[in-house]
């Protein structure tokens, strides 16, 4: 038991290590030997936890990544509240702890899609099934918000959702080192102006009762 909890605390803190390699200078561009130098361990503890640097990075994708992304960007639009008022909250959270970061080099799940698409069919099939779920959640998200009177029931929950992921990407590539804080204040405040154009407008429309 003890064996298998510190072989596991191994791992997690190889795989922290190297997804921080890997989000600074890329997948290409960091070696097994980047990872164990900064780590203190030999080439032999490396291969006895993971087959290959692939499989390493696979793992890495499936223990840390999914959950951050869906600590970010999923779970808190998935409760039952006005559902504009959720995706604004979660973008404003998301975006404001990336003005806070030091040693921010965009959105870690698009640049490692950049970075594998037309390379790694298998590793992007992960990547891209993180991306699924993160759209399937917004849609679910708005369609429920259709349903509950919140937004327009005319509105496209599958053009809104893959809008609000371009325009999130986009703006963690824009916000990478130039003014970070001003660039998300103005992407919020149309955002906003956006989301008041979807909402419904049924409390404002005159009943249709018959007299």
């Amino acid at each position: 038991m003890e064996k298998n909890l510190k072989r596991m605390a191994t791992m997690q803190r190889m795989q922290v290590t190297g997804l921080n390699l890997f989000y600074k200078k890329g997948y290409y561009n960091t070696s097994v030997d980047d990872i164990l130098k900064e780590l203190s361990l030999s080439k032999g503890a490396f291969y006895y936890h993971f087959d290959s640097k692939e499989d390493f990075f696979v793992q890495i994708i499936e223990q840390l990544v999914v959950r951050k992304v869906y600590s970010m960007l999923i779970e808190p639009i998935e409760g039952h509240e006005n559902t504009l008022e959720l995706i604004t909250n979660c973008f404003e959270d998301a975006l404001e702890t990336a003005v806070h970061n030091e040693l921010d080099y965009g959105f870690l799940l698009n640049n490692f899609i950049n970075e594998f698409n037309g390379r790694n069919p298998e590793i992007m099939k992960h990547l891209n099934e993180i991306l699924r779920i993160w759209e399937v959640t917004l849609v679910s998200a708005i369609q429920r918000g259709k349903f509950n009177g919140h937004i327009d029931r005319h509105v496209d929950a599958e053009g809104v959702a893959v809008y609000l992921m371009s325009s999130f990407i986009g703006i963690r590539t824009l916000m990478v080192e130039t003014a970070p804080s001003a660039r998300k204040y103005r992407f919020m405040s149309q955002l906003r102006q956006y989301f008041k154009s979807i909402e419904s407008r049924a409390e404002n429309q005159p009943n249709d009762t018959i007299y």
